[in-house]
């Protein structure tokens, strides 16, 4: 009488198959998870995560500096609006490159659509009179005070652009010729946090 519990040779490859597709499932499991950690600790970030400006940690507070407008009424700050800036502070003699980047920033502006009115373009000082008036573009007076706390905004190789919360803090910093588009993008984001 032949053993009950003996199986046949199609029976065995079938259980070796079972075990292969077992072992594959448990492999790819934990090594996913295993490679998830390495890049998490590694400190790797996807790019679609990532800012395209330079973000300050911690943010830089504007909220005790009092700005007035060119008009010499005061800028108040108000949180409840939810209002994010765009801020430059250019050199006095900058006509072409502050001429180019008030368009720049303009484009960027528009391009927000619906989103546009929770923007504002903050210019420190007095632009040069070839630059386009914009509805979003506020003139202030000059602060050295401000100026002061922009990190690199005597950048030699051009003229960085800061974005503000609504609460008054510089959180972004982009570089002389930063891509626009990177702007808007990181500006996006943020406007989506309402």
């Amino acid at each position: 009488m032949p053993y009950m519990n003996a199986l046949t040779p199609e029976q065995l490859v079938i259980r070796k198959r079972g075990r292969r597709v077992l072992l594959l499932i448990f492999a790819m499991f934990f090594g996913s998870m295993a490679l998830a950690g390495i890049l998490r600790f590694s400190g790797w970030m996807p790019q679609v995560n990532r800012n395209h400006g330079q973000l300050f940690e911690p943010p830089v507070d504007l909220r005790q500096e009092r700005l007035h407008l060119a008009n010499g009424s005061a800028y108040a700050w108000n949180p409840g609006a939810r209002h994010w800036r765009i801020v430059l502070a250019p050199p006095a003699a900058c006509a072409p490159a502050c001429v180019t980047l008030s368009q720049q920033l303009d484009t960027v502006w528009q391009l927000f659509g619906h989103n546009a009115d929770n923007v504002e373009i903050l210019w420190l000082g007095t632009p040069p009179e070839q630059v386009a008036a914009s509805p979003a573009l506020k003139v202030l007076q000059p602060s050295p005070a401000v100026r002061a706390k922009l990190p690199g905004v005597d950048d030699p190789s051009g003229i960085p652009v800061y974005v503000i919360d609504p609460n008054g803090f510089v959180v972004l910093r982009y570089a002389p010729g930063f891509d626009p588009g990177g702007l808007r993008t990181d500006l996006s984001r943020l406007l989506k946090l309402k």
